[in-house]
Parts: structure tokens; sequence; C-alpha cells
């Protein structure tokens, strides 16, 4: 269980979520510097935000937050990001910082900004699930052509580097952390998420979204709804208390979590009705989402791509329940 300590910070946390939103360094697209600022969210725990938006030039593909944890017997490094010159600046940013050696570096999942930066880590072991080194390793050329295609420059000698070392869920003892490693599915076939018991942060990867659209390419929403079961209850249960997805604001509690499963209740709802009336997938992307949706990041766009991915799938469900 967290400290009485740490829990204090993390119970003013929200209050400043925006504010540190709103601070965050923009890319400067003239000298490729992503401007990467660490910012300490609990004891010994430090975030590197990227912008709440889709890929574009302007951000320079960097939409993802990295961590990294200063255990007492060296650093562990969550997600590497989204080209090589971002994990070499991502280095850099982490030296500013602590003077500990990087023992391991994770990668959450198989998607292209989990892991394009581990070119940085050449000399550093790479791990992450079995599942996910095998999908960085069918996909990562195509990550590689489409983030050339939308960044540009900002990719300049990029090449997928899977992660070199498999892991199983596990725990993991550094110094004063205690760090639980626990594979979940859903967004992702391999869902890697890690649990810190000594500060209560939980770092979710890609199966929590905040005030963001969820990404659906790998995704089962059946699977992915009962992993956000699993964590509502190790919340619950009081084994974390922060939350830091991999897109969107960090925060505490479970907001995060309740807004990834009301999107996907709401958009597996919307997709079985229209599919049983027959209404056509060209009809389906001019509906507007609700209201509680709209602002988020990545609208309309990422529901565009699920309803494109998913909307076959429920024509055809609806076709052969007609048929019995």
């Amino acid at each position: 269980m967290f400290s009485l300590a740490i829990l204090a910070i993390t119970l003013g946390f929200d209050a400043h979520a925006q504010e540190a939103a709103v601070r965050l360094a923009k890319a400067d697209q003239s000298t490729l510097d992503y401007r990467l600022e660490p910012r300490r969210i609990a004891e010994h725990t430090w975030v590197i935000e990227g912008a709440v938006e889709d890929f574009s030039r302007g951000n320079g593909c960097n939409i993802i937050n990295t961590a990294f944890i200063a255990t007492g017997d060296g650093v562990v490094v969550i997600n590497t990001g989204p080209s090589r010159l971002y994990g070499e600046q991502q280095r850099r940013a982490i030296a500013k910082v602590t003077s500990e050696p990087v023992r391991q570096v994770l990668n959450l999942n198989l998607h292209p900004d989990y892991f394009l930066g581990n070119q940085a880590w050449a000399d550093r072991p790479t791990m992450t699930l079995p599942g996910t080194v095998a999908g960085m390793q069918k996909e990562g050329a195509t990550y590689e052509d489409n983030l050339y295609r939308l960044c540009g420059d900002w990719m300049r000698g990029t090449q997928a580097t899977p992660a070199r070392q498999t892991l199983l869920p596990q725990t993991l003892t550094l110094g004063d952390h205690v760090l639980e490693l626990r594979r979940l599915s859903g967004h992702t076939a391999d869902d890697l998420v890690v649990i810190d018991r000594h500060t209560g942060v939980l770092f979710a990867g890609g199966l929590v979204f905040a005030d963001r659209v969820p990404t659906t390419p790998h995704a089962d929403p059946e699977r992915w709804l009962s992993s956000l079961d699993t964590l509502q209850r190790w919340h619950s249960q009081g084994e974390f208390k922060l939350v830091v997805p991999s897109h969107g604001p960090v925060h505490n509690g479970t907001r995060g979590l309740e807004q990834t499963r009301d999107w996907l209740q709401w958009l597996l709802a919307v997709m079985r009705e229209n599919a049983a009336r027959g209404v056509d997938l060209s009809e389906l992307l001019r509906l507007d989402v609700p209201t509680r949706f709209a602002g988020w990041a990545a609208q309309p766009a990422e529901f565009h791509r699920s309803l494109v991915q998913w909307y076959p799938r429920e024509e055809q469900r609806a076709l052969d329940s007609g048929r019995r």
C-alpha cells in the first residue's frame, strides 16, 4: 500500500491537471526539438506528456505520455515515443532529472509511439509481452511508412526496433519500488500495465484514454470492456490512485476509465442498432456524436476510423441474425 505522503500528493493532483496541460511545451518544427519536459507526478516518478491530439507535423507525432521511475536502484523507462529523435531527446531529458542508470525500458503495447524510440535505447534492455514483440516485428515497417507520411522530418533516421526481450507478468522490486507488471488485453491482444505499489500510480497504456477518443486498430471491444472492469476492481481494492494513460491527462481515480468504457459501450450500441435497421456506413459516418464526447481530442477522425473498421462486422452479424 502506498504511503500517506504519496496519497496527499495525488489527492491534489487533479486540481493542477488542466493547468499542467496548458503548460506543455510545443514542439519546434524548425529545430526538430520536442521540448520534452519531465513533470514529477509522485515520489521518484515523472511523466513526459504528449499533445492530446492526433498525429501531425505540428506535434512531431508526439501524442503519447512516456514516463520514468528513479527507483533508487536504477531507472525504469515506460514507452519510448514515436521516433528515434524522440528517444534520443527522452534520454537527455531523463539524465537532467536523475543520475541513476537506466535499468529497463518497458513498451506497454505494439503501437508505434510506444516503441519507435527504442533505437535510442540500444544499450539497455527493451522489454514487453511476447504478443507485443510479435506485433512489433510484423507491423513495424508499416508504422515507419505511416508516420513518415504524417510527420516527415521528425521521423528522419527512424527504423522500427522491436523490444529485444520478452517478459511475463511478474512482480519487480527495484530500490524502494515494487512494480506489478500485469497482462490485460482489448486495446491490443497484449496490453502490459504497470502498478507501482510504492506510489499508487497505474501506468495504464492504451486501455485508458482521457479526454480523447480511443484508438481501435487492434482492439477487441468486448475484451477491452472486460479489462476495464478488472482495472475498476483493482482501484476499488486500493491498488492504485493516480492514472497515467498513454493518451490524455494524468488524473486521479477512474475518470479516464469511465470515459473509455462510456465511449466503447455507446459506439457498440450505435453500430448494432443501426446495423439491425440496415443503415449504410456512409450514412452512419454523418452521425453527430453526443455532446459529452464532442469536445474530445481526435474527434471525429477516430470515430470515423472505428466505424470503418468495425461496422462491416456488425452488418454481417445483423445479416446472419436475420437468416436464423
